[in-house]
């Protein structure tokens, strides 16, 4: 029964829940060439964004179905694959804690394809703004650029959560921000892949201050 609701009744509900609530919402772009020049940008690039701002850029990025998204193979993960599908994305199910490697060769795949992934910088688990280092991994082994986003609320409701998630109130106003591309070379350097963390953290730190 929990399979059946969670495969055909709750993704509906959600789905329409979502596309109301953010369609109250006024949308603002703090850097219009920014998203132009992605969405004309053709080959393979990395999306990513802290896991707090989730709400509102699921929305805002709808139907791009050569945006990848990597989901849990659990049943909350069927929920959440079977909303991401209605709202237009691409669904890769894996694990980046449970058979992590057939999981990034799934997403490294995609980007060789020319295809896109979005990928949340500090994992689904935490520590909070701290960027982990799979996706510098996979821009450099793809040459794929990675590109920071966000976005902030005027109104909003922070939950008591580990990432403090955002949600924002309905008809406040969003505003989209972008960061500049972030490049890696095709190394394997520790010292590399550091120094583009601490360059991913930042920009997604200062997108996102610039708009609070």
């Amino acid at each position: 029964m929990k399979k059946f609701l969670f495969n055909f009744i709750v993704p509906y509900i959600l789905y329409v829940l979502i596309f109301v609530w953010c369609w109250t919402i006024r949308e603002l772009r703090k850097k219009t060439e920014a998203e132009d020049y992605l969405n004309n940008l053709s080959g393979s690039y990395i999306l990513t964004l802290w896991h707090g701002r989730i709400f509102y850029l699921f929305y805002h990025l709808r139907g791009r179905s050569d945006f990848h998204l990597l989901i849990s193979p659990s049943v909350d993960g069927d929920l959440l694959a079977k909303l991401a599908q209605l709202m237009g994305y691409s669904v890769i199910r894996g694990s980046t804690f449970k058979k992590a490697i057939s999981s990034t060769r799934a997403l490294i795949k995609v980007l060789r394809r020319g295809e896109r992934i979005i990928i949340i910088a500090d994992g689904s688990r935490g520590p909070r703004l701290k960027a982990q280092s799979g996706s510098i991994q996979m821009a450099s082994i793809t040459n794929s650029p990675l590109i920071p986003m966000t976005y902030g609320a005027t109104c909003k409701i922070e939950l008591n959560t580990w990432d403090r998630f955002v949600l924002p109130l309905p008809f406040t106003h969003c505003t989209v921000n972008f960061g500049n591309l972030i490049l890696v070379s095709n190394c394997d350097n520790e010292k590399i892949i550091q120094e583009k963390q601490k360059e991913l953290e930042e920009s997604l730190n200062h997108i996102t201050e610039v708009i609070e």
